[in-house]
């Protein structure tokens, strides 16, 4: 009886290895090419700040370019709506933001191009960031309780800067004016920079900002920070009091994460998380992230970042709505 042979030449057979090995193949590989983070606010404001050291820390991981793309606007807005017309495959990140990944800008504008639960899916959280209270010399408090005092007799005479209607620095000021009954304007800026011209100069009288922007002007003659929103005092910000110690319970610490599209596949996510979460615990980025005044995140998943998100949604969402914020 003559015997078949069942098999393949060697090169069929080897074509055939590659084409069901091709899946995994195509796995491993990301990333391929250059990965673009996109930034929704403009240079020299805390998220940039942040989100560069955390571009530098992944590109070592990923071996590949992270590239920043500041696109400011509209609280997030302009750079969330950029970012859902990208294709989900991982190669376009966004650093996310409370103000599009916890909800407040859907209560904020009356008409959005995204959907924040739907559009996102969350990678993991990299930072938080406690803000000061930077005022300019010439009002005449020495501290926050002073500059409290200052504010009551003088209703609708002082004025602060923020990112943006809706934004962190806006929030946090809107919180206390409202614990403690105070008259203040407010004066939304699109850029930091510019923000942070006018109140060097004394056009504007204050900035609740994020310490690492903070940082940059602690030692400027014109201006003095008189309080922090961390829980505690911080050894980086001798003899500066916190909130809380006017306002018992106050805090202010804002997170910042990646986020990825709706439907990237499951092993870009895992593959950005596990870079993410292998710079978290490298001493050298740690470090990088104290220098400009950010706390370090634990090691986080998915789903416990999106537990974040919901959390300042949570805390946000009431004030925004008993104010009556509307930003457009």
């Amino acid at each position: 009886m003559m015997h078949r042979d069942l098999r393949l030449p060697r090169r069929a057979a080897l074509g055939l290895a590659g084409a069901l090995a091709a899946p995994g193949i195509a796995r491993a590989a990301f990333p391929d090419r250059g990965i673009r983070l996109i930034v929704p606010y403009g240079g020299g404001g805390q998220t940039d700040i942040v989100s560069r050291v955390t571009a530098d820390a992944l590109q070592q991981r990923l071996g590949q370019p992270v590239m920043v793309d500041n696109r400011p606007g509209g609280a997030g807005n302009t750079a969330a709506e950029a970012f859902v017309r990208s294709p989900a495959d991982g190669y376009t990140l966004m650093i996310a933001t409370m103000g599009t990944n916890s909800g407040l800008n859907a209560l904020l504008y009356r008409s959005l191009s995204y959907d924040w639960e739907k559009d996102f899916l969350p990678i993991g959280q990299f930072c938080s960031t406690a803000h000061a209270v930077v005022v300019h010399r010439s009002i005449p408090a020495e501290n926050f309780s002073e500059l409290v005092g200052w504010i009551k007799a003088n209703p609708g005479k002082f004025n602060f800067a923020s990112a943006g209607v809706g934004a962190s620095t806006h929030l946090l000021m809107e919180d206390m004016g409202e614990r403690l009954g105070l008259e203040m304007v407010h004066v939304p800026y699109r850029q930091s920079t510019q923000a942070m011209t006018d109140l060097l100069s004394g056009r504007i009288h204050a900035r609740c900002m994020g310490l690492p922007e903070a940082e940059t002007v602690r030692n400027t003659p014109s201006v003095r920070a008189i309080a922090i929103t961390s829980a505690e005092r911080r050894a980086a910000w001798p003899g500066v009091p916190t909130v809380a110690e006017t306002i018992p319970g106050f805090t202010g610490v804002v997170y910042f994460g990646i986020t990825a599209r709706t439907g990237t596949p499951p092993e870009v996510v895992e593959r950005i998380s596990a870079a993410l979460n292998e710079a978290l615990a490298d001493p050298r980025v740690q470090a990088g992230y104290d220098r400009v005044g950010a706390d370090v995140a634990a090691r986080n998943t998915p789903e416990e970042f999106r537990g974040v998100t919901r959390v300042d949604a949570e805390r946000w969402g009431p004030l925004i709505r008993r104010l009556n914020l509307v930003a457009d």
